[in-house]
C-alpha cells in the first residue's frame, strides 16, 4: 500500500518535532499538548513513521524521536489504530531495517518489538521469516538491522518464540544464530550471542539440542577482541553453569582460568565474570573445582571490591563534612513495611541475627554503602562472590585470605585500607570460627578505625564490625562492648551523613545481638539517638526510627523509667504531630512506636490516646478510599494500604503494651467493625496485620471481642491457606488466643478449623514457625474441648510433639501441653504408635508448673504400668541416652 502526506501536514510536524527539543519547560508543555491534539487524527502516526523513515534529508535525531513518539503512540493506543494504519507502520518498518544510520536502525527495531507485544507475535506471521531472510542480506546495515530487532524480540518474547502456536520458530532461528558466531563483524557476533542467551535459564528445547555446538562456538569467541563479545561469552557460561554444569565440567579448568582473567577487565566483562564465582559457589561442585584456584581467585576479588575514581567522585567520597546539606527526594529508596507475624520462641537462644543471614538482604549490610551508585557493581559482586565462598570453604579458606586481609587493613593508602575492612566483613559469617583466634587483636583495631579521617572508611568499619556484633557481646564487656558501643555512638553523631546512616544500621545490629546486655548503658544510648534526632537530614531520620524501634524490642520493659521516657517520647511525638496521614514517613515512624508501646508498657499510657485516635482515622479513611476507588475506578486514586497496615500493627504494639488499660480506647471506638472488614481485605498484608491485632485484642480485652466471634471465627477459618504463610500464621495463633478466652464455648468452632489445623502441621516443607504456631492452637483446641479434639489425635500426635520439643518454656507451651495431657486422658489408645515421640516432647521442659509436671509423669507412669516392665525396657532401650537421662531425672522414669 503506498501513502503520501500533505505538505503542510508534514511541514507542521517537523516543527514541533524540532521544537520539543528545546530545553525551555513552557515550550515543552506547549508541544506535548500539540502531540496529544494530534493523536485525534489517525494518520498522524503515518507521518511519524514517514519521518522516521522517508525523510533522509532531515537531521537524524529529529527522525528517531518521530519514531519514539510512535513507538509511545502503538504502546498506548495500538489496540484503537485502523488496521491500514498498522500494516502500513509494519510495511515502512520492514523496508528501513537497513537504514544507513545505526541510530534509526535501533528505532526502527523498538518500533517493531512493540508492535509484535501490543498485538502478539501470532498477528504479524511474516515478522519473524522477513527477518531472518534479511540476516543473510549482503548489506551489512541490513543484516544488523535485523539482528538489532530479533535481539529485542527475543528478550521481549522468549517463551512465545517455543511454543506451538506460532510453529516453533525457534528450530530455525537458533542453527542460524549459531552459523552468526563466526561473522566478520564483532557487532553481529554480538548479536547473535546476545540472542542465544535469551534462552538458556528457560533451557529452551532449541537450544538444549544444539547444546555442545553453542558451547564449542563459545569457547571459539572466548579470546575475542571485542569488549561487547566477550561480555556476552561471559554473560552466557554463567547462565550455563546454573543450567547445563554436566556439559561445563569436562571444560571447568580452562572456564576457571579464563574467568579469572576476565574478572580483571578494566570494563564492564569483569562484573559479567565476577558474577560467575557467585553462581558457582552455589553449585555442589564448587570445593572440588575451584579449590586449587583459591589463591589465584581471592586477590582478585579484594582488588575487585576497591572503590575506582569515578566511584570515590560519585559518592563524594572527598566530601567529609556534608550533614548540613539537605537530602535530595530522589536519594531515598522507598522502604517496604514488614508486617507483624506472632512468633513463638524456639530455645534455640544463641541463633540471633547472625544465623538469619539468607532472610538479611545484602541491602541492610556494608554492600549497600553506596546507594549512589548503580544497584549492581564490581565492588558489590565482589563482595558477595567473597561472602559466599567463604561460606563454602569456611576455615580452609583463612590460610590464603589472612596474609591478604594483613596487607590491606592496614595499607597507608585509604582506598585498599577500605577494601580491606570490607573483605573481613565479607568472610565474617562463613570464616567466623577460624577468625575467633585473630578478634581480641582485630576487633580493637576496627574500633580504632571508627576515628579515620576518611567517611568511607568510617563508614564500612560501622558496617564489618556489625558482622562481628555476636562475638562481641559475648566477651567481657569492658574490653569489647563498651569501648566499641561509645565510638558507634560517637559516629551515629558523624559530620558526615553516609557515616551517620552506617553508624546506626550497625547499632541496630548490635541491639538485637546483645538485647538486655545494653540495660546499664541505656540512658547514655538515648541521649545520643535523641541528640541525633535534632542532627539528622531526611533520609537518616528514618534509619534512626529503626535503630530506635530495636533498641525498644530488645530491652523491652527497662525502657519503662520516667527518664528515659523523658528523654525518648518528646521527639518522637514532636515528629509524629508534624507529619500528615498522608506522609509516608508516617511507616516507619509508627513501626518504631509499636516497638516503643510494646516496651514501655503502662509507661505508655500518657501518649496512648491520641496515637491511638490516629490509627484508627489511617484504617478508615484507607478503608473509605478504597471503596470509592472500587466503586468508580476512575474518578478516585486506589489507596496506599501500607498506611492501614502500619496503623493495624501500632495497634498490636499498643494493646500488647498497655494490655488491659487498652480497654478504654477500644470501648469509644469502632475497631471491631474496622477490623471485621479488614480480615475480609483481598490484600494479604492487610489480613496478616489485622489478625495479629485481633489476637493481641483477645489477650488485652476480650470482653470486647466476645460479641463479634461468630463473624470472626470463620474468616479465620478460611485463612488457614497455607499458601500465604504469614496469614495462616496469625489467623492459627488468633485461633488459640481466642480459644483460651472462649473456653468450652469453642465447641461449634472445632469443626470450621481442626481439619485445616490437621492438614497444616502434616504438609512437608512448613515452616518451622508456623508448625509450631499450628501444633499450640491444636493443643489449646484440645485444652478447651479434649473430647471434640481427641478423636483425632492420631493423625497430629508425631508431628504436634516433633514441633513443639523445641520451644522454650512459656505459657503458650504450657496450655499446649495440658491439652496433650486431656486428649491423651481421653483417647489414650491415640498415642499409642508414637508414644516414643511423646517422651521426647516431655523430655524437652525445664521447669515445667507443678500440676503439668504432675500431669505428664502421670501419663508416662500409666503407659509404663499398661505395657509391662518386659516391653517398657524393650521400648526405652530405642531411646537416645540423652533422652532416658532426661526423662529419669523429670519424671523418675
Amino acid at each position: 500500500m503506498s501513502w503520501e502526506p500533505q505538505p503542510e501536514g508534514l511541514n507542521q510536524i517537523i516543527t514541533l518535532l524540532k521544537q520539543s527539543q528545546s530545553t525551555d519547560n513552557n515550550v515543552q508543555r506547549a508541544v506535548q499538548q500539540k502531540l496529544e491534539e494530534l493523536n485525534q487524527y489517525p494518520d498522524f502516526n503515518n507521518y511519524l513513521i514517514y519521518v522516521l523513515t522517508k525523510l533522509k534529508t532531515q537531521d537524524e535525531p529529529t527522525r528517531s524521536l518521530s519514531g519514539l513518539i510512535l513507538k509511545n503512540n502503538i504502546r498506548l493506543h495500538g489496540t484503537q489504530l485502523q488496521t491500514s494504519i498498522i500494516e502500513y507502520i509494519k510495511q515502512e518498518c520492514l523496508m528501513a531495517l537497513g537504514d544507513p544510520s545505526p541510530l534509526i536502525r535501533a528505532t526502527v527495531g523498538i518500533i517493531i518489538t512493540t508492535i509484535a507485544n501490543k498485538g502478539g507475535l501470532h498477528t504479524w506471521p511474516e515478522l519473524l521469516p522477513s527477518l531472518c531472510d534479511m540476516l543473510d542480506s549482503q548489506e551489512y546495515s541490513v543484516c544488523e538491522g535485523a539482528f538489532g530487532a530479533l535481539q529485542k524480540i527475543c528478550e521481549d518474547s522468549a517463551d512465545i518464540l517455543d511454543s506451538p502456536t506460532l510453529n516453533r520458530p525457534l528450530n530455525v532461528m537458533i542453527p542460524k544464530f549459531l552459523h552468526f558466531f563466526r561473522h566478520s563483524s564483532p557487532k553481529i557476533r554480538s548479536l547473535a550471542i546476545a540472542c542465544i542467551n535469551h534462552f538458556i535459564i528457560n533451557r529452551t528445547q532449541a537450544l538444549m539440542v544444539h547444546i555442545d555446538t553453542f558451547i564449542e562456538n563459545l569457547f571459539h569467541l572466548s579470546s575475542d577482541e571485542d569488549r561487547e563479545v566477550r561480555k556476552n561469552v561471559c554473560r552466557a557460561l554463567v547462565m550455563l553453569l546454573e543450567v547445563r554444569m554436566d556439559r561445563l565440567m569436562p571444560h571447568m579448568p580452562q572456564i576457571i582460568e579464563y574467568m579469572l582473567i576476565r574478572t580483571q577487565d578494566t570494563d564492564e566483562t569483569a562484573l559479567e565474570a565476577c558474577e560467575f564465582w557467585l553462581t558457582l559457589a552455589e553449585q555442589t561442585v564448587c570445593k572440588e573445582v575451584l579449590g586449587p584456584y583459591l589463591a589465584q581467585l581471592a586477590p582478585v576479588l579484594i582488588r575487585g571490591m576497591k572503590y575506582s575514581d569515578i566511584d570515590i567522585i560519585i559518592l563524594k567520597g572527598d566530601v567529609e563534612e556534608d550533614e548540613m546539606i539537605p537530602d535530595r527526594e530522589e536519594d531515598i529508596k522507598p522502604r517496604f513495611h514488614k508486617s507483624r507475624s506472632h512468633h513463638v520462641r524456639s530455645s534455640s537462644i544463641s541463633e540471633g541475627h547472625s544465623g538469619e543471614h539468607g532472610e538479611e538482604s545484602d541491602d541492610e549490610d556494608g554492600l549497600d554503602d553506596d546507594s549512589n551508585l548503580t544497584d549492581w557493581n564490581l565492588r558489590k559482586c565482589s563482595a558477595a562472590a567473597l561472602d559466599v565462598l567463604a561460606n563454602v570453604f569456611k576455615e580452609e579458606f583463612l590460610p590464603i585470605l589472612l596474609p591478604i586481609l594483613k596487607e590491606t587493613l592496614f595499607h597507608e593508602q585509604w582506598v585498599i585500607k577500605e577494601s580491606g575492612i570490607l573483605a573481613l566483613g565479607a568472610i565474617a559469617e562463613g570464616c567466623m570460627q577460624g577468625m575467633v583466634p585473630h578478634l581480641p587483636e582485630l576487633i580493637p583495631y576496627l574500633i580504632s578505625c571508627l576515628s579515620d579521617k576518611k567517611a568511607l572508611v568510617r563508614a564500612i568499619t560501622c558496617w564489618t564490625l556489625s558482622r562481628y556484633a555476636h562475638w562481641v557481646v559475648t566477651q567481657p564487656h569492658e574490653l569489647y562492648l563498651k569501648p566499641l558501643m561509645e565510638e558507634l555512638l560517637k559516629r551515629i553523631l558523624d559530620a558526615n551523613k553516609r557515616v551517620q546512616e552506617a553508624a546506626c544500621s550497625a547499632f541496630a545490629t548490635l541491639e538485637e545481638e546483645a538485647c538486655t546486655e545494653l540495660v546499664p548503658y541505656l540512658g547514655f544510648i538515648l541521649k545520643t539517638l535523641v541528640f541525633a534526632f535534632s542532627k539528622y537530614q531526611h533520609k537518616n531520620l528514618l534509619i534512626l526510627y529503626d535503630a530506635i524501634g530495636t533498641l525498644a524490642d530488645s530491652v523491652g520493659h527497662h525502657l519503662n523509667t520516667d527518664e528515659y521516657i523523658n528523654l525518648l517520647m518528646p521527639p518522637l511525638i514532636q515528629k509524629w504531630n508534624m507529619l500528615k496521614d498522608e506522609d509516608k514517613d508516617l511507616f516507619p515512624l509508627l513501626e518504631c512506636l509499636s516497638s516503643v508501646a510494646t516496651a514501655l508498657q503502662s509507661g505508655f499510657l500518657p501518649y496512648s490516646e491520641p496515637v491511638y485516635r490516629r490509627c484508627i482515622n489511617l484504617i478508615q479513611q484507607t478503608l473509605n478510599q478504597d471503596l470509592a476507588s472500587t466503586a468508580s475506578p476512575g474518578q478516585f486514586e486506589i489507596p496506599d494500604k501500607d498506611f492501614m497496615i502500619v496503623a493495624l500493627d501500632l495497634l498490636s504494639g499498643l494493646a500488647e503494651g498497655l494490655d488491659g488499660h487498652i480497654e478504654t480506647l477500644v470501648v469509644s471506638s469502632n475497631i471491631m467493625q474496622l477490623l471485621y472488614q479488614c480480615m475480609q481485605d483481598s490484600m494479604p498484608e492487610v489480613r496478616q496485620s489485622s489478625f495479629a491485632l485481633l489476637g493481641d485484642l483477645t489477650k488485652a480485652c476480650f470482653v470486647h471481642v466476645a460479641p463479634y466471634i461468630g463473624q470472626f471465627l470463620p474468616i479465620l477459618g478460611q485463612n488457614l491457606n497455607p499458601e500465604y504463610i504469614s496469614v495462616c500464621n496469625n489467623a492459627t495463633w488468633a485461633i488459640g488466643e481466642i480459644s483460651i478466652k472462649l473456653g468450652a464455648e469453642t465447641k461449634p468452632y472445632i469443626p470450621v478449623v481442626l481439619h485445616q489445623l490437621i492438614d497444616i502441621i502434616n504438609r512437608p516443607n512448613t515452616p518451622k514457625t508456623l508448625l509450631e504456631n499450628t501444633a499450640i492452637t491444636i493443643g489449646r483446641l484440645g485444652f478447651v474441648c479434649p473430647l471434640d479434639v481427641a478423636p483425632s489425635l492420631q493423625q497430629f500426635v508425631r508431628q504436634w510433639c516433633i514441633s513443639l520439643r523445641n520451644i522454650r518454656d512459656n505459657e503458650e507451651k504450657d496450655s499446649a501441653f495440658r491439652g496433650m495431657c486431656q486428649m491423651i486422658t481421653v483417647n489414650p489408645v491415640g498415642v499409642v504408635p508414637d508414644f516414643i515421640f511423646f517422651c521426647d516432647a516431655a523430655a524437652s521442659w525445664m521447669n515445667p508448673q507443678p500440676d503439668l509436671h504432675e500431669m505428664l509423669k502421670k501419663i508416662l507412669h500409666g503407659f509404663k504400668t499398661q505395657v509391662g516392665e518386659e516391653n517398657w525396657r524393650r521400648f526405652v532401650d530405642q531411646f537416645p541416652a540423652q533422652l532416658s537421662e532426661r526423662l529419669g531425672q523429670l519424671y523418675e522414669i
